[in-house]
């Protein structure tokens, strides 16, 4: 058998980004620029935007109609929660989650940034700071983002001058730092004509640091996810009992945190057992260690019972065990959230119930504040919550491990996606 311990952090090379701003601060023309100028466009593709633009009667190549199909689709009522764009360069490869920025959607922002390793957050270089640059700031950090870029748009229209830029940065610094963000950046761009993004242009010689494109090829990632602390949700356990494997019985599964090796001790919970790890498979080949977010087949010393939503962990590093839940929700759901209403919860591979024993107060996002009132949760509102559940689960702090600090609500009668969580 190869021993794949030495390939490095393959999954590391896939950067998830998404990017957020009011309506016309120039969101569809930044992602259709980085599209164009990193040559992710088709000929025929931009032989249409080049004349769909002459009709418009635009002096510049309209770069944002190359993704205004999708808002077509959205304003014609299609459900349409997150448009996903993918595009690679030599050095990365790229995801962009294409969220709507209006309040009536902060579920579909939710949604696109939940898995995110940074968000662009765009700024109208005349307007500056906006209702919607807090709302999408505050979600950002909710959501544990952990590299925030603001770019200072349109300084085309201010003439590029550095005094502008520098005044912004310095009321988005004051803003910031309310914000739980470990990576906090600022960039001078125009989407329009391309400054800053891709190309540098020669247009702005004040700014030294890096353009758009080469911070997301360089940003640092690996150290986002939690190598400490040892999680592996078991989903499913593989039994092949074929003839060459039969008494093969393997735990399939996501690491979810930390990096287990071959003969590490770990324990089983909800049991509690302890057994150290036999074997690791990566695909159809064995490895010495995994780490997340790797996908593998693990087999442990001891015959131990194991199923579907137990989690094998570090023995030295344990998660919280708890019905007691305390958890910032954002409810998706027309039905307002119903203190003790009972819901059907999805913790990492682990199926539960739960009750809602107190909603303590909902966000105002647009202050910062808690609102002040009788709590309540309606559609798109975030606030904390007091949960019970039938069984323990197994959790860290959303802060800590985004993956075991995070879960779903559903409707028991429909099956309908009514809230997603995060543990605090």
């Amino acid at each position: 058998m190869k021993d794949t311990s030495t390939h490095g952090y393959l999954d590391m090379d896939l950067l998830r980004f998404t990017t957020a701003g009011s309506v016309d601060d120039g969101k569809s023309t930044l992602i259709g620029r980085l599209l164009y100028d990193t040559k992710q466009i088709f000929e025929d593709q931009m032989e249409a935007v080049t004349k769909a633009s002459a009709k418009r009667g635009n002096g510049d190549v309209d770069l944002s109609l190359l993704t205004d199909g999708l808002r077509a689709e959205r304003e014609q009522g299609i459900t349409i929660d997150v448009a996903y764009r993918y595009f690679a360069t030599p050095k990365r490869k790229f995801i962009i989650a294409d969220t709507p920025g209006h309040i009536q959607y902060t579920r579909n922002m939710v949604t696109g940034a939940s898995t995110a390793n940074l968000a662009i957050i765009l700024v109208d270089a005349r307007k500056g700071i906006l209702e919607q640059t807090c709302r999408h700031s505050f979600i950002a950090a909710l959501l544990g983002i952990p590299h925030v870029v603001f770019c200072i748009n349109k300084m085309d229209l201010v003439e590029y001058s550095e005094e502008v830029f520098e005044k912004l940065q310095k009321e988005l610094e004051d803003f910031s730092s309310k914000l739980e963000v470990r990576d906090i950046r600022f960039i001078p761009i125009s989407a329009l004509k391309g400054d800053m993004v891709v190309d540098r242009g020669d247009r702005m010689p004040w700014y030294q640091g890096p353009t758009l494109m080469y911070l997301l090829e360089h940003i640092h990632i690996a150290g986002d996810i939690n190598h400490i602390d040892r999680r592996f949700p078991v989903q499913y356990v593989v039994r092949p009992m074929t003839n060459e494997h039969h008494d093969f019985r393997g735990f399939a599964g996501r690491v979810a945190g930390g990096v287990f090796r071959q003969g590490d001790t770990v324990q089983v919970l909800p049991s509690g057992f302890e057994s150290k790890v036999k074997s690791i498979h990566i695909g159809e080949q064995r490895s010495m260690e995994a780490f997340a977010p790797q996908s593998v087949v693990m087999t442990l010393a001891d015959e131990i019972d194991i199923s579907r939503g137990d989690m094998i962990v570090g023995a030295n590093s344990l998660p919280e065990s708890s019905q007691e839940i305390d958890a910032m929700i954002c409810w998706f759901h027309e039905r307002p959230m119903q203190a003790n209403g009972k819901y059907a919860i999805k913790h990492t591979s682990r199926d539960a119930r739960c009750v809602v024993k107190e909603i303590k107060y909902r966000m105002d996002i647009s202050t910062l504040r808690k609102a002040d009132g009788e709590p309540t949760l309606k559609m798109n509102d975030i606030g904390r919550v007091h949960l019970r559940t039938t069984v323990p689960l197994h959790f860290d702090k959303y802060q800590r491990n985004r993956i075991t600090g995070s879960f779903i609500l559903m409707d028991e009668s429909t099956n309908e996606t009514v809230a997603a969580g995060m543990i605090v």
